[in-house]
């Protein structure tokens, strides 16, 4: 691709990455909560951490970057940021939202206890409807999605944490390898 097109999907990246949240908490769990599989995990999960807005763009190189908060047992626990960069075949943007469960106390702790990181990925993406699948240092799992609030989720607990993922919108043709990077700063009495 030229240069000038190179220059505009970079600029779209950085707009993406830096956009503040669009959706809120609550409305990004009724999401999940209406979505397949992933609404089982809030019967029993010991907690999660909710991204209610990712963006993501790329073109050959690509990044993604998201806000959102960790709860556990109803209560806030504190602010977590995902960050990620990616090398491969990609070209496009898209924002989605993540969720990551916790089986237990001690995944919850893994996960706050600094910088934690999940492996490589693979996926394809178009508009609201998508599918995807990885296998990395977080194991394997797979998801489909026709639109928010029909998605078929394919996550399962490993290493005690079940991650699922809802495509709000976006182009991203992908085939690319990437790590999500996340880091957590606990709340200060009084902020939520």
């Amino acid at each position: 691709m030229k240069a000038p097109l190179r220059a505009v999907l970079f600029v779209a990246a950085l707009v993406l990455a830096a956009l503040p949240a669009l959706a809120d908490d609550a409305s990004t769990i009724e999401l999940f909560k209406g979505a397949g599989r992933s609404a089982q995990y809030f019967d029993t999960a010991y907690g999660y951490a909710v991204f209610p807005n990712i963006g993501k763009a790329g073109f050959l190189v690509g990044i993604a970057r998201g806000e959102g908060h960790v709860s556990a047992n109803g209560e806030a626990l504190g602010e977590t940021t995902m960050s990620q960069i990616s090398a491969g075949f990609q070209l496009g943007a898209e924002d989605y939202s993540e969720i990551i469960f916790f089986q237990n106390q001690s995944a919850l702790e893994d996960f706050t206890s600094g910088n934690f990181e999940f492996g490589a990925n693979a996926n394809v993406t178009a508009v609201t409807a998508s599918a995807s699948g990885s296998a990395g240092t977080s194991g394997a799992r797979g998801s489909a999605s026709g639109g928010e609030h029909d998605a078929a989720n394919g996550g399962i607990y490993y290493k005690g944490m079940a991650v699922f993922v809802i495509t709000r919108g976006g182009l991203m043709f992908e085939a690319s390898i990437a790590g999500q990077k996340f880091s957590y700063k606990p709340a200060t009495p009084g902020s939520y």
